[in-house]
């Protein structure tokens, strides 16, 4: 488990913020943070979908949808824009048990289809996502509610965004990544609908440079999953 000192990149300051996370009593509001269900996607913004081999297009997995403004408040540094969401999709079907997935974010770290994630400068006017006809709809669980804090929850889950290294075995990543940070750290865990193992109930981190964290530039991020 990390402790809750600040961690430092260059002239990046930050401090690993846990989620939190809770089944709902009712239908969430549009535009909170939360795991799971649909993204809330503002008008005009197509659902991230990749190619595979054979030239197919498939629907990113949605696993999460930041308000910044929820997070503000424990962003040491303002690593983060303070207004708007942020939208994190991966190719992790396999790891959640869905569909037939062949493409998997493995130990080492990946190109940058294998993930995406989404800035939208505001909040207003999202809606839940459709995907247009011809396309399957990623069979996802229902949605969790994301409260934030600087203290690991009592389940011990480690997820977290700015999440210190712990589980990496080496000192850095590999080049030409050494400096990159984990802008998201999504651990194995499991809900009455749903069981996401990653490998041996290991972790999922996306990692990012510091130099597009700074340009909040989320074009680039990748990802890689450890596990013991």
């Amino acid at each position: 488990m990390y402790g809750t000192d600040a961690l430092k990149s260059g002239n990046l300051t930050m401090e690993p913020v846990y989620m939190h996370l809770s089944k709902p009593s009712g239908l969430l509001p549009e535009g909170v943070s939360r795991f799971w269900g649909a993204p809330d996607l503002p008008s005009g913004c197509r659902y991230p979908c990749y190619m595979d081999d054979a030239g197919d297009e498939y629907p990113y997995f949605f696993v999460c949808q930041i308000n910044l403004g929820e997070f503000a408040p424990y962003d040491v540094g303002s690593m983060l824009p303070h207004e708007g969401m942020l939208y994190f999709f991966a190719k992790i079907d396999c790891y959640a048990g869905y569909g037939d997935a062949t493409e998997c974010i493995g130990g080492s770290i990946s190109g940058s289809d294998a993930v995406r994630v989404v800035y939208s400068p505001s909040c207003e006017g999202l809606k839940e996502a459709v995907l247009e006809d011809g396309h399957l709809f990623p069979c996802f669980p229902g949605p969790l509610r994301i409260h934030f804090s600087h203290e690991p929850g009592e389940l011990l889950d480690e997820h977290a965004v700015f999440a210190s290294p712990v589980h990496r075995p080496w000192e850095t990543w590999d080049p030409p990544f050494e400096d990159w940070m984990i802008l998201l750290q999504v651990d194995s865990f499991e809900g009455e609908d749903f069981s996401l193992n990653f490998m041996d109930t290991g972790v999922l981190d996306f990692l990012i440079s510091p130099h597009d964290l700074e340009k909040s530039d989320f074009s680039d991020v990748r990802a890689i999953v450890l596990s013991s």
